[in-house]
């Protein structure tokens, strides 16, 4: 397992994140207990969590691993925004404040390393978000501050009134990215490789599409990822991924895999690796298995000709409306 630091700052971290959403979920405790020795036996030592995941349970589990193990050697990241509602639920400070302490209490640690707000909350003016932030930071109970689910624009904004006020600005972002979702790189890739943020794709094999299981015409057995996702309407179901351009990519994926005697989920991963501003994509896993599987992305790097394959399959063609423009602004000719 290689090692980097988290945009500009001097954080040290693997290059792959280990995510605990399917913490005391897909995964009881005793396997998601094993899968995190697993993780830092292969170099590991980032781990992502939220209080949402399991309503806290999934903190829990991450919080009863870290007793038996050196707290300095670990980054905890976690997560604030969901919750059943009320004053339980948003960016407002109230809210914040008290779902850092509980986060703090689960995980059985005096401070945070990497504290994500988890989306946008309209009721919430950003200055008081970000000003909340800046207070759990010069309080010592979070180190870095990170932001996932925001779009751009709403990123700039919070940097902004950081910049301003001289408070805490954000370290990170943690956006959905992966080979059949490259959207990111239209805004907040730009952003984010701007103002240093460090990148850490979620959904990095969107949901178990990038790992090669599934074939045209196929479907999604009921306990996988995607057949959950179908039961729950999430954003990974098979009625939104079975496509032409689906099918032509993983077809790809796979020829690339073999060219490269790789897994293609390994290859995958490894393609976000090796993309600009990119610090770790945060792996999930239900079993020791599927973890085994995606540690063979780390330490090594895909072959420039086999990337150039991904980037041309996955490339969206034409690009929508500015992004289009601004990708020939160099160009002499004039745009209509």
């Amino acid at each position: 397992m290689r090692y980097r630091f988290l945009g500009r700052t001097s954080l040290a971290v693997s290059e792959l994140c280990l995510g605990a959403m399917t913490f005391g979920r897909e995964a009881d405790e005793e396997t998601s207990l094993r899968m995190m020795d697993r993780f830092a036996e292969a170099g590991g030592t980032f781990l992502d969590t939220a209080d949402a995941y399991g309503a806290g349970r999934s903190e829990q589990i991450v919080g009863h691993w870290l007793k038996q193990h050196d707290r300095a050697d670990w980054v905890i990241s976690t997560k604030v925004r969901w919750g059943p509602g009320g004053n339980r639920a948003g960016l407002g400070r109230k809210h914040v404040m008290a779902a850092a302490e509980g986060s703090l209490r689960r995980l059985g640690t005096d401070h945070i390393d990497l504290y994500h707000v988890h989306g946008w909350d309209p009721a919430a003016a950003v200055e008081d978000v970000v000003r909340t932030l800046d207070l759990l930071v010069t309080s010592g109970k979070v180190r870095y501050l990170a932001v996932s689910n925001w779009a751009a624009w709403q990123i700039q904004k919070a940097l902004g009134v950081a910049d301003k006020r001289g408070w805490e600005p954000f370290a990170a972002v943690q956006p959905r990215y992966n080979l059949l979702d490259r959207e990111f790189e239209w805004e907040q890739g730009p952003l984010a490789a701007d103002a240093g943020l460090g990148v850490l794709p979620w959904s990095p094999l969107r949901g178990g599409w990038l790992t090669g299981r599934y074939t045209r015409g196929g479907s999604a057995p009921a306990d996988s990822r995607i057949g959950m996702a179908e039961a729950e309407n999430w954003g990974e179901r098979w009625g939104v991924y079975d496509t032409d351009r689906t099918w032509r990519v993983l077809d790809e994926l796979r020829a690339v895999a073999t060219a490269a005697g790789r897994e293609p989920a390994q290859v995958a991963l490894n393609w976000l690796l090796q993309r600009p501003t990119v610090t770790a994509p945060i792996i999930g896993a239900r079993n020791l298995e599927q973890l085994e599987s995606d540690l063979g992305a780390a330490g090594w790097d895909l072959d420039p000709a086999l990337v150039r394959r991904l980037d041309d399959v996955t490339a969206v063609d034409p690009l929508p409306f500015p992004y289009d423009t601004l990708a020939n602004s160099g160009h002499d000719a004039a745009p209509e």
